[in-house]
């Protein structure tokens, strides 16, 4: 087993054996997988109570679907962002709260009301991004897409070996942002599952994701009912929860650190049993053949 590094995440600091429940929270009407459910602003609030109460260890707040769609420009971000995340802000004081934005603009505005994390889903489309971190002493997720432009669907896209493209692109990503500022311990690295991506591409990089976590960044991954699980399984969005749960498994052994979720519960009972395994946490209680 491989592990990653030391994270730190707004007042908090994880050693490298911690995995981390990043929970979902979408401020959109029309996500992929739940539909719009949290678009209503007190909705949106009532999920983060609920994941913090299942034991997310963060949130991670969205104004905008990643698949195409109506446009958003960043305004209309920020109203859906801003004002909820000041909310979130001041009912849970120690929750680290993540922002899933390529804007710079819109990630000023979260950090200046609260924001720990930015969540750059489309590998450096805005290159002012890291500078913001830094002004703030946020932490930056770093992300690879091969290139291709926010909100567009990979159309036949080509690797010579796409590990190695994701390992490049995201090492030359984590060492800008710190050349800007944001703090070594601050900047996450996550290869993009489908993001840029077809599902061989996917695959390929969950197999070999121990050559990210020993890069010496913390890595994290989203693989949430993504389409790599349905087109492997042959499975529509909604039936995806044990695929991802065993990629969820994969990418623990490999060493992934944060894991950005719809369903906190089950991940985390994944997670912890990869610990278990791994002896880097105690079983919750051992009394067969004991007693």
């Amino acid at each position: 087993m491989t592990r990653g590094a030391v994270l730190r995440l707004g007042r908090n600091e994880y050693p490298a054996t911690a995995r981390l429940v990043m929970a979902i929270v979408n401020r959109t009407p029309d996500s992929f997988y739940d539909k719009g459910i949290s678009w209503a602003e007190d909705a949106a609030l009532d999920r983060v109570r609920m994941v913090v109460d299942q034991g997310a260890d963060l949130v991670d707040i969205g104004g905008i679907k990643a698949a195409p769609g109506a446009e958003i420009d960043a305004e209309e971000e920020k109203r859906r962002v801003v004002g909820f995340v000041e909310r979130v802000r001041a009912e849970h004081p120690d929750l680290v709260i993540s922002v899933d934005t390529w804007r710079s603009e819109v990630a000023r505005a979260v950090c200046a009301v609260g924001a720990d994390l930015i969540n750059d889903a489309w590998g450096g489309a805005d290159p002012e991004l890291p500078s913001v971190a830094a002004e703030f002493g946020a932490s930056l997720v770093c992300t690879h897409t091969g290139g291709v432009t926010p909100r567009t669907r990979p159309h036949r896209i080509e690797y010579d070996d796409v590990v190695q493209d994701v390992r490049s692109s995201l090492l030359r990503q984590a060492e800008r942002a710190v050349s800007m500022g944001v703090e070594r311990e601050r900047v996450v690295i996550d290869p993009a599952h489908d993001f840029g991506k077809n599902t061989w591409h996917s695959l390929e990089v969950t197999r070999r994701l121990d050559e990210l976590t020993t890069l010496g960044w913390p890595v994290l991954v989203s693989l949430s009912n993504k389409d790599f699980v349905g087109e492997s399984l042959d499975l529509p969005v909604g039936e995806r929860l044990t695929g991802t749960l065993a990629a969820t498994a994969l990418c623990a052994w490999h060493g992934a650190q944060v894991y950005r979720v719809h369903e906190v519960v089950e991940t985390r009972q994944v997670l912890d049993l990869v610990s278990v395994v791994a002896g880097e946490l105690p079983p919750a209680r051992t009394v067969r053949g004991l007693a």
